[in-house]
């Protein structure tokens, strides 16, 4: 209860944003790749321009997400699966919370673990 009610006032109640990809860019956990020309690389990283304490409050329910929420944990298995980072693992767990909260806010509707977007192929 604690954590939503920090949620809803770190996001100003979801209001201010028109998508969920909006604020998760609010949030500064959108990528960033770092490329000049062909020759430089660098390690796509998240942009961390945006609101930290949110971002460090996601950071910490995103450990609690893998453990009890399936979306959450399926996505940071997935990732782990492929090689990456735990470190980003946790970090797309965070985004997938911020978009469930978004979606949660802006439809009414309460939370149904075993909903199936149709826009997800099966």
């Amino acid at each position: 209860p604690k954590t939503s009610i920090m949620l809803v006032v770190l996001t100003g109640g979801f209001d201010r944003f028109t998508s969920a990809a909006e604020l998760c860019s609010y949030a500064g956990l959108t990528p960033v790749i770092r490329q000049s020309g062909s020759s430089v690389k660098g390690r796509p990283r998240i942009s961390k321009i945006g609101n930290q304490k949110l971002r460090n409050l996601l950071f910490m329910c995103s450990f609690n997400a893998c453990k009890y929420n399936k979306a959450c944990r399926d996505l940071y298995e997935r990732i782990v699966a492929k090689g990456k980072s735990k470190k980003l693992a946790l970090i797309a767990v965070c985004n997938k919370l911020l978009k469930q909260a978004f979606a949660i806010a802006k439809s009414g509707l309460i939370y149904d673990k075993e909903y199936k977007s149709t826009l997800v192929r099966n």
